[in-house]
């Protein structure tokens, strides 16, 4: 792990902290007071004069922290004498931001580890021959060799037969994943077996990875509204401790008692083990897939109670695919969707290529099509080896072979129906859907079971669509035919049952996402817009990430409260003691930073979250291997 100037700077000061409590120590053993109190001094001054030039920084910038405990504590120790307290107080000061520097750097270590992973060049076919080329010079339609082991650098689709992609670095699945020729591979995924062509479909900087790279910059610059909830009460928890000390001093008699209550409450436990839970939880849930832009949005998803999902993209998969084949004038299945797929080769429209993405999955070998002619949103006619082909709407293959349908296709809400036409004779019918994504049943369910009390569908499709795809899965209500204002007056209105998530993946979806308290954006195939505005986003288009995600969240917080409510309780306790006479300066030092350090490693139990739905998720993509 990198160190940056700012960890050695800190590492320096515990340096210069340490050696002069040894020293000191080693002049007490060898009898010789003054020098001890000078090394004891010389460790001090150093801590204390950084830290009261933070102090004054943070005056000007009219924030009070809870460090002026410590600055205090160190000043009166020097003042009254003991010395030996002092250099405790700044060895342990000191060592505890370090410490908090590198539990943070240790949270971040996962989230960082995409960064690393920014492949630098590519190999792209050129001219019969094979050649390096940067990042920069990759463009859609260049078709690149993923080399064994390297990282893919821009999304694009499968070339060859197959090939297996490890995404262990972005969704947490420990399994590598076999694709198929025509399906899509997300940029920064790790090839795991033998070279593949990728044929590239966004430019490297607005691929996939790249979009995640810039979130996790952005996820990096966040403060928690618990942290600002310890700035908005230090100054109260200062006027106690003052209170405390004082009053410690004046019953007794003895400024000892007062120094003695100081460095107990040096410092609180609520300013280390806040960040260091909630930046564990930002980096275990990067494990999994769930990308968390700051402190704040994984705090508000531990206590989400309303969840709004959009449905194209969301709830669905977002992209036409074939439900049912119907097969006429003695063609096979398997026949349709050949000469169909072939001929829709020539095409551009997404439904021609979901026909075409079908095809390839099932291992049939496409020919070129010949003499093709398309009228564009209505279909296409051709020859394919040697036969010809009109493939398209019910309405214009029937009028181009001049013969009715044999049969009416079934329409249900959401469906639409593709006619297949060969050598002048109705051959078949495709239907096409936007499917409901598999598992999404047990999604609502798990979702309830994590406290989320309603659930509810907002689509700008039609209502017999909506009502046709959520059937049976027990939403609160659904709401159709929306407008992006009307989505949003929707999460404003629902914000009366308490904090609302809205998830979305289009452009449409972005000013719901914004307005919602929570945003969560399909970021594998959702829009730029959409990642942007939301809070929260998905790396992969699986919705069931919301699970963990939650999980995670729910924990990370309850460790974090655990850490201060224990800490902050056993100061206060330390306190007391020391305030009746029965902790000295020293022993007082001593035990609050045995009781920082001890609020630190539990917040680090962060890192080891398990999510309970983690092996369902391992097992919830059929094409695992």
């Amino acid at each position: 792990m990198a160190y940056t100037n700012s960890d050695r700077f800190k590492s320096a000061l515990l340096v210069l902290a340490a050696l002069g409590l040894a020293l000191g120590l080693l002049f007490h053993l060898m009898d010789r007071p003054n020098a001890a109190e000078r090394a004891w001094q010389m460790g001090v001054v150093p801590v204390l004069a950084v830290l009261v030039s933070e102090i004054l920084r943070s005056l000007w910038r009219g924030e009070v922290g809870l460090d002026i405990v410590a600055a205090l504590s160190m000043s009166a120790a020097l003042l009254f004498g003991e010395t030996l307290a002092a250099s405790v107080v700044a060895v342990m000061y000191s060592g505890g931001t370090f410490l908090e520097s590198f539990a943070e750097g240790r949270a971040r270590r996962e989230m960082s580890a995409l960064l690393s992973r920014v492949p630098r060049f590519a190999t792209r076919y050129a001219n019969g021959r094979l050649e390096d080329v940067t990042l920069e010079d990759i463009k859609p339609g260049d078709l690149l060799l993923i080399h064994q082991g390297a990282v893919v650098p821009a999304d694009g689709d499968i070339e060859s037969q197959r090939a297996i992609l490890d995404k262990s670095a972005l969704t947490g699945e420990s399994m590598p994943v076999r694709l198929d020729r025509g399906q899509e591979a997300m940029s920064g995924s790790t090839n795991a077996g033998d070279a593949f062509d990728l044929r590239v479909r966004h430019r490297a900087t607005d691929s996939t990875y790249a979009g995640i790279v810039r979130l996790v910059e952005a996820a990096q610059a966040s403060k928690a509204p618990m942290s600002r909830l310890a700035d908005r009460y230090s100054l109260l928890f200062l006027a106690v401790t003052i209170a405390l000390s004082t009053a410690a001093w004046w019953l007794t008699g003895d400024p000892i008692r007062a120094v003695a209550v100081l460095v107990v409450a040096t410092p609180c436990p609520l300013i280390l083990a806040v960040p260091v839970a909630l930046v564990a939880g930002l980096s275990r849930a990067a494990h999994f897939g769930i990308l968390i832009k700051g402190a704040k949005p994984l705090e508000v998803l531990a206590r989400i109670s309303t969840l709004i999902l959009d449905k194209t993209g969301t709830l669905t998969d977002g992209r036409p695919q074939i439900v049912s084949i119907e097969t006429h004038d003695g063609m096979s299945a398997s026949e349709v969707l050949y000469f169909a797929a072939a001929l829709e080769q020539a095409s551009k429209h997404p439904m021609a290529q979901a026909i075409v993405t079908a095809a390839r999955r099932q291992g049939l070998v496409l020919p070129t099509p010949e003499n093709v002619a398309e009228r564009p949103g209505e279909g296409l006619a051709g020859n394919i080896s040697g036969r010809e082909v009109v493939v398209g709407a019910v309405a214009f293959v029937s009028a181009a072979v001049g013969v009715r349908a044999s049969a009416s296709p079934i329409m249900n809400a959401g469906t639409v129906v593709v006619a297949l036409a060969v050598d002048n004779r109705i051959a078949g019918y495709l239907t096409m859907a936007d499917a409901l994504r598999s598992g999404t049943a047990e999604l609502i369910a798990g979702l309830r079971r994590l406290g989320v009390n309603r659930i509810l569908l907002a689509t700008g499709d039609r209502r017999a669509v909506a009502e046709t795809v959520t059937k049976g899965l027990g939403l609160d209500a659904v709401r159709s035919d929306l407008t992006p204002d009307q989505k949003v007056l929707l999460v404003l209105t629902e914000r009366k049952n308490g904090p609302v998530m809205m998830v979305g993946d289009g452009v449409n979806d972005a000013p719901a996402l914004a307005a919602a308290d929570l945003g969560v954006a399909m970021g594998a195939r959702g829009s730029a817009a959409s990642a942007e505005a939301a809070d929260i986003v998905l790396l992969v288009d699986h919705l069931d990430r919301l699970l963990p995600g939650i999980e995670i969240a729910k924990r990370a917080r309850r460790i974090a409260l655990e850490s201060v409510i224990a800490g902050i309780g056993m100061s206060v306790c330390g306190m007391i003691a020391a305030g009746l006479g029965y902790l000295t300066p020293v022993q007082g030092a001593l035990l609050q930073e045995l009781i920082d350090v001890a609020v630190i490693l539990n917040a680090l139990r962060a890192l080891r979250i398990e999510p309970d739905a983690l092996e369902g998720l391992i097992h919830s993509h059929p094409q695992a291997l």
